[in-house]
């Protein structure tokens, strides 16, 4: 995943002291209240996260978590991890090993944990390292107590709170609080804190108590969006030695054009005129774009860089024109540098990507994002560009970037909008088939698939596998037939019209059963839903979909002569506010069958109430899929 560097701040509640009723008990993992074990893999006995702001460019974090683990899966929850680089120190940092009844078997100090590079596997550099306790227990459950203080200088990136740390993990106390010891002005948002047990203690402190774990359930929206949290954000703030004032992201998107961006996208002189040659008597704007995406896409490589201003500001355009490769900040702001110098214009903007959806908070403006990508305004319209893949259509974003709020960083200020949302007419995969089918219940078939949209996104880079790993894929794809062999693949992308085409022959061997006289088959061979969602008894959480797509599918089926359509299963039309599906099975002249169908999944926020009623819609589809033809020997 392509990313900009921010401390784990948010991602992980590390922040704390102890004002906590300190017993025994809390080491015995025989006190943990039942209905807290239940469903849980860890179970956060104590958490205190302590914030000091020291001045406009010092905090300091105290830390103190005790967690017991249950299982192996349990492990990643102790939490007991610290990244440091140049503006991140860690003055303290130990932790205490307790067997089941609280007994203590092993005491690990700050020279103990592990101590490495925390440089990613498509990271060329990266100025973080990673201290962590590499404990592997011989029993569970056992207990952790984690203990630590960091000091960071740069107070762009504000601790937030996350009492619960993913699913199956209960909380029995977690206690944050903040002491503003520099008076600096700050903002604050609770958020989705109705329904759990947390109490306000004072300005800026909480206590959550008694929370079970959340069990995972299919088609949940994104855990950060349901859990509670509590958002803060200092209104002066500085960045490795860059002031910076955020009262609204009008100010931030000011901040970061003027101190992060300006200065930062010179390009050389014969990089220019190259570019105004390629782009020469195009007069359309979006046809220049389109010519200077592909230059950048052929001329450069993505490769994750993340040093600088919090691994914030770009490279510069000049490196990145001479060495041909940067991070997503570096492209991003090379490619707008390109566009600039064919007069197109451009803005820097920031988004968290990824395949779930996660917005930019358009109220509350902070360090948010973990990606850059490059918007081209076109009238009413903006057209996003994924500056670090060279495959990417130009304007292309679904399943990355696309149906989310983000920041555009503008000379006057920041900019929260929306990118693309790819509907259901949109995202569209139509199959078409052309099958005969022999007297022993064999088949071969030509087929053709065509994708748009998300579904193009899912299908594209087929083409870029060898053919025996193809083939492989085809075999997965329908791994509905048994005996199938892949006979030809052809493949070809059109870029322009963002359109993805498959063409496969193939054969199948005894597909259709045989019953004295009849030879029956399942008539659905090439786009069959198979899963049902799972059933709950009593869902919890809200569900939703993402995104929606249409499948639209055609097969003319040839049928040997001296056999004839005994049964067959009559058409079904089903419309829902979850979508809709239809099928037909018809007799055409010629001893042909057509088989038609028609899937419609529509993106949407549902009730939980919903939930039984949309399984209900799947488990239709499903049998449905599995409609049949009777042939008999006339």
């Amino acid at each position: 995943m392509f990313r900009l560097k921010f401390p784990l701040l948010t991602f992980f509640v590390l922040f704390t002291t102890f004002s906590f009723s300190q017993t025994e008990n809390v080491y015995n993992s025989l006190f943990v209240p039942q209905e807290l074990v239940d469903k849980a893999n860890a179970v956060v006995r104590f958490e205190k996260n302590q914030v000091e702001i020291l001045g406009l460019d010092k905090i300091k974090i105290t830390t103190k978590r005790i967690t017991t683990v249950y299982n192996k899966r349990g492990n990643k929850h102790v939490n007991a991890v610290l990244f440091y680089d140049n503006s991140r120190s860690i003055n303290k940092m130990e932790a205490l090993i307790y067997d089941a009844f609280g007994e203590e078997i092993k005491k690990v100090r700050k020279k103990d944990f592990k101590d490495v590079s925390a440089v990613s596997d498509f990271s060329i550099y990266e100025d973080d390292r990673v201290k962590y306790l590499d404990y592997i227990p011989l029993k569970y459950p056992y207990t952790v107590e984690f203990n630590a203080e960091t000091v960071y200088t740069s107070t762009a990136f504000f601790p937030n709170w996350y009492p619960i740390d993913d699913y199956y993990v209960s909380v029995e106390h977690s206690d944050y609080e903040i002491i503003n010891t520099a008076n600096i002005d700050l903002k604050a948002k609770k958020v989705n804190f109705e329904g759990y047990n947390i109490k306000e203690i004072s300005e800026n402190h909480f206590v959550a108590e008694n929370i079970q774990g959340i069990k995972y359930e299919a088609y949940t929206p994104e855990l950060k969006n349901i859990i509670p949290h509590y958002k803060v954000a200092l209104k002066k703030f500085e960045m490795v030695g860059v002031e910076g004032e955020n009262n609204t992201w009008n100010d931030f998107g000011k901040w970061m054009y003027d101190r992060l961006l300006t200065g930062t996208d010179e390009i050389p002189q014969a990089t220019k005129d190259h570019v105004k040659q390629l782009t020469a008597g195009v007069d359309d704007k979006i046809e220049r774009a389109k010519i200077i995406y592909k230059y950048m896409q052929d001329k450069t490589r993505y490769i994750s860089i993340q040093v600088g201003i919090g691994g914030w500001k770009p490279m510069l355009a000049n490196d990145v024109d001479k060495l041909g490769y940067a991070d997503c900040k570096g492209l991003t702001n090379y490619t707008k540098a390109l566009l600039e110098a064919v007069d197109v214009p451009s803005y820097y903007t920031l988004v968290y990507g990824g395949r779930g959806l996660r917005d930019i908070d358009s109220e509350f403006s902070s360090t948010q994002g973990n990606h850059a990508i490059l918007c081209v305004p076109n009238d009413d319209e903006n057209i996003f560009l994924e500056c670090t893949s060279q495959t990417n259509p130009f304007g292309f974003t679904a399943g990355f970037t696309d149906d989310r709020k983000v920041l555009l960083v503008k000379p006057e200020g920041g900019e929260i909008v929306h990118t693309k949302v790819y509907e259901a007419d949109d995202s569209v995969q139509n199959t078409t088939a052309s099958i005969i089918m022999d007297t022993s219940g064999s088949f071969t078939a030509d087929v053709a698939i065509t994708t748009t949209g998300y579904q193009y996104n899912i299908h594209e880079g087929i083409e870029k596998k060898t053919e025996r790993d193809q083939k492989l894929h085809y075999k997965e794809y329908w791994d509905n037939i048994n005996n199938l062999s892949i006979d030809n693949i052809s493949i070809s992308n059109d870029k322009d019209a963002i359109i993805y085409n498959e063409k496969v022959q193939l054969t199948f061997a005894n597909y259709a059963s045989k019953s004295g006289l009849r030879l029956i088959f399942q008539p659905n061979m090439f786009n069959k839903v198979t899963q049902i969602p799972p059933r709950y008894t009593d869902r919890k959480l809200e569900f939703k979909i993402d995104r929606g797509f249409k499948d639209t599918d055609e097969f003319i089926i040839q049928i040997p002569e001296g056999l004839k359509v005994e049964a067959m299963t009559e058409s079904k039309d089903i419309k829902t506010k979850f979508g809709s599906y239809n099928f037909k099975i018809e007799t055409l002249a010629n001893n042909k069958l057509k088989y038609s169908r028609t899937y419609i999944l529509n993106k949407g926020n549902y009730e939980k109430e919903d939930y039984k009623a949309f399984r209900n819609f799947s488990k239709q589809i499903v049998k449905y899929d599995k409609s049949k033809i009777v042939l008999i020997q006339s």
